[in-house]
């Protein structure tokens, strides 16, 4: 399973929606109606499903679900965790 999967996953199992209606050019807020608590849990959902650590104030600044697969991405190229 590729990044996009596994980020698409964990967002569909936290804002319990459907993943087939999760898109890349999704907004958390407005097209999947996260609130902010919802998104320091997706933060700490992405931390542990990639094993990583991501800069809180950076990661809640991603706004999109292309946003966040591209700054997982970078995290895990900079040594900051491992794809499975």
């Amino acid at each position: 399973m590729d990044v996009e999967q596994r980020v698409k996953k964990v967002v569909a199992r936290h804002l319990k929606t459907d993943e087939d209606k999760i898109k890349l050019e999704s907004d958390f807020v407005k097209d999947l109606g996260a609130e902010s608590i919802q998104s320091i849990e997706l933060v700490a959902a992405f931390e542990e499903e990639f094993d990583i650590e991501m800069d809180e104030q950076a990661a809640l600044a991603v706004k999109a679900v292309g946003d966040a697969v591209e700054f997982i991405k970078k995290v895990i190229e900079e040594g900051g965790g491992k794809v499975q």
